[in-house]
């Protein structure tokens, strides 16, 4: 992996700008956490760079299009998503959350996800390498812990 950081990469920026300090790393997870929830792949791609890489669980793929396709197939099975994010550690241009989700598929049968995801930043923001590992639970409807509104 290349420890080049180019704002070459992308022609936009998506404050807060690395190196991060306890308050930016937690306001860009906070960021990561309201975009995720809004389930608009979109919205989501554009906090990454265009080659973005990614591993999601036995996934590996890089690029926007394919971030909005892989947001695309997980937001039409995992139905009335709900994602926390929690800063796990940060450092310079790099920053490791962990994380729960819930949802449930067309059966009605719900699940919890546990996991953690490892990022590194290019410096105007956009996020150029997501990590994320994750093992999953299932739940009764009554054991829910995110029950808010859709936004």
């Amino acid at each position: 992996m290349a420890n080049s950081i180019s704002v070459e990469q992308t022609s936009n920026s998506k404050p807060p700008l690395p190196p991060f300090t306890l308050e930016t790393a937690k306001a860009k997870v906070q960021a990561a956490e309201d975009a995720w929830n809004t389930r608009d792949p979109e919205r989501v791609a554009l906090a990454y760079t265009e080659d973005s890489e990614w591993r999601n669980r036995t996934e590996f793929f890089s690029g926007r299009d394919a971030i909005r396709e892989f947001l695309k197939r997980k937001w039409a099975k995992e139905l009335d998503y709900r994602l926390k994010k929690e800063l796990w550690c940060f450092m310079d241009h790099r920053i490791a959350v962990r994380f729960e989700y819930e949802w449930h598929d067309e059966a009605g049968c719900w699940s919890r996800a546990y996991g953690n995801e490892n990022w590194e930043f290019a410096e105007n923001g956009l996020m150029m390498r997501r990590f994320a590992s994750i093992n999953d639970l299932p739940i009764q409807e009554s054991e829910r812990k995110f029950r808010w509104e859709r936004v």
